[in-house]
């Protein structure tokens, strides 16, 4: 299924999606030459939101607070760092919490993690 999105300059749909070197290489239906490409650049393109309880959206953990188990807060997300193993959480209290630890996120406002003993040490 191709996804569609939209933009100023109106639809386009994606043919094919490739990664290549910490990047995409995308094919849309309307940009056939690197002259087509050139108009296009710089441009906003629009995805339609997917409503799917199981996905965790980076914009709903900055300034969520992070708490263990045992209900013990550990800090205020402050920054998402990619990394290939499972992103990171970074914390204000400097901490590092993979986000493959996360068990619950309620918007911007909390986030429950079962973390291994000694992370937050």
């Amino acid at each position: 299924m191709n996804a569609h999105l939209s933009s100023e300059h109106g639809e386009l749909v994606v043919l094919a999606a490739a990664a290549h070197q910490n990047r995409f290489i995308v094919t849309f239906d309307k940009i056939a030459t690197r002259e087509d490409a050139e108009r296009w650049r710089g441009v906003v393109l629009r995805a339609p939101w997917v409503e799917d309880e199981s996905v965790i959206w980076i914009h709903e953990l900055y300034g969520a607070e992070v708490f263990d188990a045992d209900g013990v807060r550990h800090g205020v997300v402050v920054e998402v760092e990619a990394n290939p193993a499972s992103d990171l959480l970074v914390l204000d209290s400097g901490a590092l919490v993979p986000l493959t630890f996360v068990v619950s996120v309620e918007a911007n406002t909390r986030i429950d993690v079962h973390a291994p003993e000694g992370l937050f040490e």
